[in-house]
């Protein structure tokens, strides 16, 4: 049974508790991270705690706790759970104040809920769908404007994970006004005539921890990267394509609304960075 961390304390994951009041559950208002433990180890932690802190500032929402703290409670959940190759997740909501309205409680008054768990995932890194890559279909982005603040609203790219299923496909894009803003659970690339091609960072797409890394060891591996919006269509006609999240690292595209891209298997580029994400990550690994 895993030991789970709810408000200061260490508990069986059946002894968790949270008022129904909480408003992470009412209304969605929470942000939440996840971080990547490989060799039991902690990847990428202090982008992810400072993301954390912008999400919080960006919704006026109180910080729960230090940012040496958070990393103790990380360790500890890790050491607990035996977690050699796995996830923590953290999860921040601005707390109960013992009843529902949609005016925030005082933050004088109402500490903020923070609940960290572990999921095990032996050999995340060695994903066979790696190897073979990924197909995605395109759908409609239908999201709020604040895509950058990484808040629990999951529905809508929960809704497209299944879409995705429905059409016998593993992920999707998603589409705005012709272009592509992201996967449902991570940064969409495409990579033509060598040049990684990627959105470009505002309001419209979340700031990928792992999306700032690999552009950083791309660019220091002498590879073009060019930061812009593109189209479904130019997508289709790439060389290659993958995406990248916390969890999947950097994962190669075969296949865009049943278009084969390239070759039909993960391209050159794709599978170059995620080399050199996992090698450079586990270097600086906490």
């Amino acid at each position: 049974m895993r030991t789970v961390y709810v408000n200061g304390d260490y508990l069986p994951e059946t002894e968790a508790r949270i008022s129904i009041f909480d408003r992470g559950f009412l209304m969605a208002d929470g942000v939440y991270e996840v971080t990547s433990v490989l060799d039991g180890k902690l990847i990428d932690f202090a982008g992810h705690l400072a993301r954390l802190e912008r999400s919080l500032n960006e919704l006026d929402m109180k910080k729960p706790a230090a940012f040496d703290d958070l990393l103790e409670i990380h360790r500890e959940l890790v050491r607990l759970n035996g977690i050699a190759d796995g996830l923590v997740y953290l999860q921040v909501t601005r707390g109960s104040d013992g009843d529902r309205d949609f005016v925030f409680p005082d933050a004088a008054t109402t500490e903020p809920t923070l609940v960290l768990f572990t999921q095990s995932k032996p050999g995340l890194a060695d994903n066979p769908a790696a190897k073979k890559g990924i197909r995605i279909i395109s759908i409609d982005d239908i999201r709020w404007g604040r895509r950058d603040i990484k808040t629990v609203q999951l529905l809508y790219p929960s809704m497209g994970k299944m879409m995705a299923k429905k059409a016998g496909c593993d992920d999707a894009w998603m589409v705005e006004d012709g272009h592509v803003t992201e996967g449902t659970s991570n940064n969409a690339y495409i990579v033509k005539g060598g040049r990684i091609i990627t959105r470009h960072l505002s309001n419209d797409i979340l700031h990928g921890i792992t999306r700032a890394a690999v552009l950083r060891f791309a660019r220091e591996a002498q590879m073009e990267v060019e930061e812009r919006a593109f189209t479904v269509e130019e997508a289709k006609s790439a060389d290659e394509a993958f995406v990248t999240s916390a969890s999947a690292f950097v994962m190669p595209v075969v296949e865009i609304d049943g278009v084969p891209l390239g070759t039909g298997a993960p391209g050159r580029v794709a599978t170059r960075l995620r080399e050199i994400y996992l090698d450079e990550s586990r270097k600086a690994a906490v």
